[in-house]
């Protein structure tokens, strides 16, 4: 009989033993996922990684996940220019769109000016005001 554990310090061989198995289904219902990492970064003057864009496309669509500008390098149009440069590399993928997601204090103004439109809120996420938001383009 299966036995529940609770692992309150898991590790990635642990992740990996239920990742595997899940991606193995996936492929066997919705085909192969095509997986391809993506990251963009944003260098000070020294090269060190100060910021950037990080992401992932399977399945025709790329999530980005992390997007980040420094408050000292922000009003300079480099958030826009990370997405665009994103986006630009997503069509050459043949996405169909990009999803992501942002929480209601981050910028989802910015993301609705960059032509993304909102297509779900988890509300009280952080608690009390504060709501997850999630935005989608097609390209």
């Amino acid at each position: 009989m299966p036995v529940l554990e609770l692992k309150l310090d898991p590790n990635e061989d642990v992740r990996q033993a239920i990742l595997n198995p899940l991606l193995a289904f996936n492929d066997s219902k919705a085909g192969q996922d095509g997986y391809k990492p993506l990251a963009i970064l944003l260098r000070d003057d020294e090269g060190g990684i100060q910021g950037g864009l990080w992401a992932k496309c399977y399945y025709d669509w790329l999530f980005v996940e992390l997007l980040f500008v420094p408050e000292v390098m922000r009003g300079q149009q480099l958030g826009a220019k990370l997405l665009a440069q994103a986006e630009q590399w997503a069509k050459q993928q043949s996405c169909v769109g990009i999803w992501l997601d942002t929480f209601s204090f981050q910028a989802p103004g910015f993301y609705e000016k960059q032509g993304y439109s909102v297509f779900g809120t988890l509300e009280r996420y952080p608690p009390e005001t504060h709501q997850r938001i999630f935005l989608r383009k097609l390209l």
